[in-house]
């Protein structure tokens, strides 16, 4: 099987855009991906797109505005993960000889769809009695307060961290610092839980292009390839008795996977975007994927390892809770960042000396399983 290498990368200004389509936007950042990627459109043979709430054949109606219209395109609906599955489906096709070039972008228009917070489906029993996203999350938080001593103070760090973190990237959704205690005093959404905790409802796209290592040696390229080490891919098993509030077996299988595939350990990570929807997410992910002991992380956090200049950085970019959460784009944007880090491209959220990065995304959820979907993707320079 070959191996796998990211060439392009694309990606819009993530936030509200009441004036923009979702057309608008992945065509943008397919454009950018192309350019990026120093190739001639024709050369695309095949297309993958990551969305979920923007109807049929979202992804034809973009390859129309691109000039890619009559290749292969799959659209992909994975919730949260849509567009990181878009991208290992794309890997699967270059791995399996299927293709050399192709494209994989991620998009979503959240503020054409929804008038304030998501709403749950018609059919979620568990969230018609009140087990919304914002109310797990809310009880894992006090599951890991109880079990760990996790202190209100040390979750509101992990937004002020990403927050501050989105500051330096153009093209987060919020661009403003925020304090600890302007973390505590904003809306309360469910106890522990306050506005700032919480992902915003965004507009935005992504796109990266990938290629065989076959067609690599052809280019004349002035970017450096990324080579994707890992796209790895679990969903949620079936619960029997309670589940575990603290602590994420969905992830560490899925991480454990990415892992064996890229030959590499956690200790060998230099850099992580995780999938933090809610500030407790990002503890619960870090410590699932091994990247810090369970139960340490709001410690480790506190002291500034994960800050950008620490031990780990994580959230370079301002993860969903700074940079913002477009769902079907936000795997692919996870990946456009680490990319930019590991070509050092950053500026000044650069990691410095990263050599491996790694994108966790994790999505939607299920009656009677852990979680839908999950995926980590390993990047390599």
């Amino acid at each position: 099987m070959s191996d796998v290498y990211v060439v392009g990368i694309g990606m819009t200004k993530f936030g509200k855009h009441p004036d923009r389509t979702v057309v608008d936007l992945g065509s943008e950042a397919v454009r950018e991906a192309i350019r990026d990627a120093e190739v001639d459109p024709r050369r695309i043979e095949a297309a993958y797109c990551g969305h979920v709430f923007q109807g049929m054949v979202a992804g034809q109606r973009v390859l129309a505005q691109t000039g890619l219209a009559g290749i292969p395109l799959t659209n992909v609906e994975d919730a949260c993960s849509s567009g990181a599955v878009a991208i290992r489906e794309a890997a699967l096709a270059i791995r399996a000889g299927e293709h050399d070039v192709v494209l994989a972008f991620g998009m979503e228009h959240l503020t054409g769809r929804f008038r304030g917070a998501l709403t749950p489906a018609e059919d979620d029993l568990e969230a018609a009695v009140g087990l919304t996203m914002p109310a797990i999350y809310a009880m894992r938080a006090r599951r890991h307060m109880e079990e760990f001593g996790t202190t209100r103070r040390q979750l509101a760090l992990v937004s002020v961290k990403n927050k501050r973190n989105a500051s330096l990237n153009p093209l987060s959704q919020f661009q403003t610092p925020v304090s600890v205690e302007e973390v505590l005093a904003s809306r309360p959404i469910a106890e522990p839980l306050c506005l700032y905790d919480c992902s915003p409802v965004s507009d935005g796209a992504a796109a990266v292009v990938l290629c065989s290592a076959r067609w690599l040696r052809q280019l004349t390229r002035s970017q450096r390839p990324i080579r994707l080490a890992a796209a790895a891919l679990r969903s949620g098993e079936v619960e029997s008795g309670l589940p575990s509030m603290a602590f994420e077996p969905l992830t560490r299988r899925t991480a454990e996977a990415a892992y064996e595939q890229a030959g590499l350990g956690p200790e060998e990570i230099d850099l992580a975007e995780v999938h933090d929807c809610f500030s407790i997410a990002e503890v619960l992910r870090v410590e699932g994927l091994g990247l810090f002991p369970v139960g340490e992380y709001p410690d480790r956090l506190e002291r500034g390892e994960a800050d950008i200049g620490g031990r780990l950085p994580i959230n370079p970019s301002g993860g969903l809770l700074g940079k913002g959460h477009p769902l079907g784009a936000t795997g692919v944007a996870q990946v456009v960042e680490v990319v930019r880090q590991l070509r050092g491209q950053a500026g000044p959220r650069q990691v410095a000396g990263a050599r491996v990065g790694l994108a966790h995304c994790r999505g939607g959820k299920a009656a009677g399983v852990e979680g839908a979907a999950c995926t980590v993707n390993i990047l390599a320079a």
